[in-house]
């Protein structure tokens, strides 16, 4: 699914932000990606999606080599991942439908079935009774319901959630946290970066620490403590 060995990352200001990285991540796995500030998480989340290309090492995403991966290409591998940001990045004069609708019509699905699988993922993440709403009427916790049912509603394999509560109160926190859980229960799987501690200690998964640019813990469910 996700294999990574010996990746480096060297920005064209000189900072090393991944320092020799190796890991293996499995179809269906929920893994937290955590570190304090600096430490790499977000550079090691954009490389499973070709947002930057690694300095050094061998990146497999879905058995695909991402160093002979053609430019024209990516945009079919990001196909197969479903991308949640921390500021939603929802197109502010679309409505939610067409927020979503939006990710199917870009690759030509018929609208019948953009109806059908629209409505389903907002039928998933509880908001179906907001549709036709825009962004700005919505609530911050509404608006990033909306965002992972864009990144879901092409049935992707992997979802990388980078920070996705970092700007949600604590109630509405728990509440994407089980939609994530709702949507690994089905076979996805869920990389999410996080500083959430009370998250990552409560909803135990495994847990891939970063600091300096090195994973300096890879600690499966049900291992030893889960403090960070």
């Amino acid at each position: 699914m996700i294999l990574m060995k010996d990746v480096y990352k060297t920005y064209a200001n000189g900072v090393t932000a991944l320092n020799g990285i190796s890991v293996d991540i499995k179809q269906g796995e929920f893994v937290y990606i955590v570190g304090p500030s600096g430490a790499g998480k977000s550079t090691f989340v954009k490389l499973m999606y070709r947002e930057v290309k690694p300095t050094q090492g061998t990146i497999f995403i879905n058995e695909i080599e991402m160093s002979e991966l053609k430019e024209r290409k990516v945009p079919y591998l990001r196909r197969d991942i479903g991308v949640i940001f921390q500021d939603f990045k929802l197109l502010p004069k679309l409505s939610v439908y067409e927020n979503i609708a939006f990710a199917l019509e870009v690759i030509q699905e018929s609208p019948r079935n953009i109806r059908k699988r629209v409505m389903d993922v907002l039928e998933l993440v509880g908001l179906k009774n907001k549709a036709r709403f825009i962004p700005d009427e919505l609530s911050g916790g509404e608006q990033q319901r909306v965002s992972i049912a864009r990144a879901i509603v092409n049935h992707p394999k992997i979802v990388i959630a980078d920070e996705p509560t970092g700007n949600l109160d604590p109630e509405t926190s728990w509440g994407i946290m089980k939609t994530f859980e709702e949507i690994n229960a089905r076979g996805t799987t869920i990389i999410m970066a996080t500083h959430s501690k009370e998250i990552v200690n409560t909803i135990k998964k495994r847990v891939i620490a970063i600091e300096d640019g090195l994973i300096v813990r890879d600690q499966h469910r049900g291992e030893y403590g889960y403090e960070i």
